[in-house]
């Protein structure tokens, strides 16, 4: 019987790896992958830091934020959601934004103090959501994280692109230098992770002390 129970053990063990190691090929994920062995690449290209290289960096970082959008719309229209891909996609999503807020800071397009913040809030965040997700917990984004994405996604290739470009949209615009736009646009994107986080943390303190009033007691 106990030889019995652990071969029952081994195989649940192997179909465990089994489904992990499915849920890692499907599309969605796959995605995700890419999109963390594009991180090297944007940095890669930023270190050499001509004009061309800067802007094949914002195309690399572009693709990335497509597959970002791509991969979680896939895994809902095919039923693909995993526990693998909950996990990897913020995670992909947060070393990028990181990773190229901090490569541009030495590169004097960033302020190092923006960037602290920044990283600061998901952090923090992350662990809300953490200890959320402990508690049974389901506390929705805002809106105002969603526009913070956006703007910091937009702002990021600005600041990537480095260097001045003539603009025409129907109006000549001249030449614009797209570093300033992407850091006002990064600071704006301060001000809705600054009030999306304080959102959350209102929520996610009324959630607690909703359970804990619910909870029987001792």
């Amino acid at each position: 019987m106990v030889a019995s129970a652990e071969t029952s053990l081994r195989g649940i063990k192997a179909q465990r790896r089994r489904t992990l190691w499915e849920d890692a090929k499907n599309l969605p994920n796959l995605l995700t992958f890419a999109r963390v062995l594009m991180i090297p690449a944007v940095l890669l290209l930023l270190s050499r830091g001509a004009p061309r290289d800067c802007f094949w960096a914002a195309c690399v970082y572009s693709l990335a934020a497509i597959t970002d959008m791509l991969d979680g719309y896939l895994a809902r229209r095919q039923g693909l959601v995993s526990v693998l891909g909950k996990f990897l996609d913020p995670l992909a999503d947060k070393l990028i934004v990181a990773a190229t807020l901090v490569w541009l800071v030495p590169m004097g397009r960033i302020p190092a103090w923006a960037v602290v913040l920044l990283i600061s809030r998901e952090i923090t965040i992350t662990a809300l959501r953490s200890i959320a997700s402990t508690e049974g917990l389901v506390i929705a984004a805002g809106d105002g994280g969603k526009i913070k994405t956006a703007l910091q996604m937009i702002g990021i290739v600005c600041l990537i692109l480095g260097y001045p470009y003539r603009i025409h949209l129907g109006v000549d615009f001249g030449e614009v230098d797209v570093v300033h736009v992407g850091r006002l646009l990064i600071y704006l994107s301060l001000v809705f992770s600054i009030t999306s986080a304080a959102q959350y943390m209102g929520l996610f303190i009324d959630a607690i002390d909703a359970k804990n009033r619910a909870a029987p007691p001792p």
